[in-house]
């Protein structure tokens, strides 16, 4: 029987699909298109109004103060960085959709993390019900003048902050053990300088935990490995601290103040600073006398070696941290020679003589 010849290219070639599956293949693809796109704009629009902007546990106190002028979106961005609404932009979208963007006003309020969006609109739109004091407390401020600003600006009675901040120390605020080397009790130089919102009707007691709870937010900034290395207590440094504060007007004289105490520490040299002989002499002076520099006092560093027995004000960040890390010199003197108050610094006694008669040049006798 004879074969039937066969084309294998023919038979090899593969069919081509019909129209109709055709199109429903390119249906099919266009959906897949559209799904994709609406999957990624529903995760772009659920990470633009639904992603929590901040890890904060919901139900935590927090104070927030609207400042005056605040747009919208300024007071949206304000309250999701502090966790009180998961997300600013859902903020902004609830107020503009309550018709509310004219009518949050601004203040200081006590609100809680994790809060509804509407009862935020609700609360910003009936105004603040509790009055704050802000009272900003200069770095160099003694506790006399703490005390004194705090009743004028915030009606803290001033003998109340005193007996506190004056004796109180360790016994009164044992939770803070930093306190056991303050002078007789005196929380001086631990009262941080910083402004500060106080709410009508706080104690000095309240005053007084939130600075040293600032302190210790500020002082917990800085690498204190250099102070360790050298033995250094806190109460060294920020005494340390408290004088550069003192002495130094500008902020490029702080670590040379700082290595002139070091220097003279170093060669057991009485500091002679007259800061510290100011801090327990009453009023202002701009020149201390002979007679001024005889004062009895552990204060007085031209009477005695060493560092005071404490801080002789509230040191800010920078004098702390030049306290920590002073610059490497050789200078023993110092002298207030600009009407900028900056210094020249000398390390020989010559030198120290030299600028002594150029601030007398500026400053006159």
């Amino acid at each position: 029987m004879g074969s039937i010849p066969v084309n294998d290219s023919a038979a090899r070639r593969p069919r081509t699909p019909s129209r109709a599956v055709r199109r429903r293949r390119a249906l099919l693809a266009v959906l897949v298109i559209l799904l994709i796109v609406a999957l990624a704009s529903g995760a772009a629009a659920w990470t633009l109004l639904y992603q929590p902007q901040t890890e904060i546990a919901a139900g935590q106190p927090v104070h927030v103060e609207i400042p005056g002028g605040a747009s919208t979106a300024q007071i949206a961005s304000l309250l999701a960085s502090q966790g009180v609404v998961e997300n600013a932009n859902m903020f902004r979208l609830r107020t503009r959709l309550a018709e509310s963007d004219a009518g949050l006003k601004a203040g200081a309020y006590d609100l809680t993390t994790g809060m509804d969006y509407d009862d935020v609109i609700a609360v910003l739109t009936e105004g603040p019900t509790i009055v704050y004091f802000t009272v900003t407390i200069p770095e160099g401020f003694v506790i006399d003048q703490i005390a004194e600003r705090l009743e004028e600006q915030a009606g803290i009675p001033a003998e109340e902050f005193l007996a506190l901040a004056k004796s109180g120390g360790s016994n009164e605020f044992p939770d803070r053990p930093y306190l056991a080397q303050g002078y007789e009790g005196s929380l001086e130089g631990y009262l941080f300088p910083k402004t500060y919102s106080i709410r009508e009707g706080s104690t000095a007691r309240e005053v007084i935990e939130m600075m040293l709870d600032q302190f210790e937010t500020e002082i917990a900034t800085i690498d204190m490995a250099p102070a360790d290395s050298r033995g250094q207590s806190l109460h060294d440094i920020v005494t340390i601290a408290s004088i550069i504060e003192r002495e130094a007007a500008v902020p490029q004289d702080r670590e040379l103040v700082s290595s002139v105490i070091y220097n003279r520490l170093a060669r057991d040299m009485r500091l002679e600073i007259c800061a510290t002989v100011e801090y327990v002499l009453p009023g202002n002076r701009f020149r201390l006398t002979n007679e001024d520099l005889k004062i009895e006092s552990p204060f007085n560093s031209y009477k005695y070696a060493g560092l005071p027995p404490g801080p002789i004000a509230s040191p800010g960040l920078a004098a702390l941290q030049a306290a920590v890390v002073p610059a490497q010199t050789d200078y023993l003197y110092y002298v207030l020679t600009s009407q900028d108050g900056s210094h020249t610094f000398a390390s020989t006694y010559e030198e120290f003589q030299r600028a002594k008669e150029l601030s007398k040049e500026v400053f006159g006798e």
